[in-house]
């Protein structure tokens, strides 16, 4: 079964990494979020994709989620000395990504490209797939007026109150190559439990994504349980938006894209609500401490899926 994954921010690489050790590698594409990506100190930056592409390779900090294991920091810290911007945490070995697919791209080569070329030689056999090699910046609309996502997230801690979205360039932008036919040639398409406004929205409002969506299978995996986002600030959004932060309004907001939904244990009042929807709906833990929780759900989603697909079949 050829399964393609919407994926960004931590949550979304650990679902993903439990997938690569689920499925065969050549029946997994992952889509990763790039509407984070932006210039910093000269060099493309693109923290999702290289949290997914860390996650994968076995390389990725086990504490923070983000960022490469073992790292050091003589380079902020020499940079800081120096008076440039430190507020963007940047690590030794991380530069290293940074500095290699800046190289490249001015060579002329597109992220997708560049992005293939670094997980094999990282050795990462899933196909992971930039949404677009257009560029998209999510600019957050704060009270305090427009901020890019990063001067939102990062400089200002997610501080400011939110009042919405815009993925600035997205209509323009077009799918990375192999992106759609991934999507074609899929028996299922997953949701993983990554911030539904920030990290899938922008995948989503690609040009021609939504429309390569409407007749597949797809499942979402709930980033919100019990009221709280696992990690980031999905719930703060949520409730700045005047939603009230569950794993229903979850599924309400993707709900006319989804076939499946994905709770946890924890919020299992409310499949009901959620089942009322039109949606199938699979209880199970999805709270991923270690790499045994990521296999066990997403064997838990593959076996949900497989069971979806049967009944469309016996339709």
């Amino acid at each position: 079964m050829k399964v393609v994954a919407l994926a960004g921010g931590v949550g979304g690489a650990k679902l993903v990494q439990g997938l690569a050790g689920t499925l065969p590698p050549d029946s997994l594409s992952v889509v990763v979020n790039t509407g984070d990506d932006f210039e910093h100190l000269g060099l493309r930056i693109c923290p999702d994709l290289d949290t997914v592409v860390y996650t994968l390779a076995g390389l990725a900090d086990p504490q923070r989620g983000w960022g490469r294991a073992d790292e050091s920091w003589n380079f902020l810290q020499a940079l800081g000395s120096l008076g440039g911007p430190t507020w963007f945490r940047i690590g030794d070995r991380d530069l290293a990504m940074h500095v290699e697919r800046t190289h490249r791209m001015r060579a002329g080569q597109r992220l997708s490209r560049v992005t293939a070329d670094l997980c094999r030689t990282l050795g990462v056999s899933v196909r992971v797939l930039p949404m677009s090699d257009d560029p998209v910046s999510t600019m957050v609309l704060t009270e305090e007026g427009e901020l890019s996502f990063q001067e939102y997230f990062v400089a200002r801690r997610c501080t400011p109150r939110v009042q919405g979205f815009r993925f600035q360039g997205a209509q323009r932008a077009r799918p990375a190559p192999g992106v759609l036919q991934a999507i074609e040639t899929a028996a299922l398409v997953v949701f993983c439990p990554s911030n539904p406004w920030v990290s899938l929205d922008p995948i989503l409002a690609v040009s021609g994504m939504r429309q390569a969506l409407v007749s597949k299978t797809v499942v979402a995996v709930s980033p919100i349980v019990g009221g709280r986002a696992i990690k980031g600030p999905a719930a703060k959004m949520f409730a700045e938006l005047g939603v009230e932060p569950t794993a229903l309004a979850v599924a309400e907001h993707y709900n006319c894209l989804l076939k499946a939904f994905v709770l946890d244990q924890e919020d299992r009042d409310q499949e009901r609500e959620i089942a009322a929807l039109g949606l199938q709906t699979l209880v199970a833990q999805t709270i991923m401490r270690s790499i045994e929780d990521r296999l066990a759900l997403a064997r838990a989603v593959i076996e949900f899926a497989q069971g979806l697909l049967v009944g469309e079949v016996s339709v």
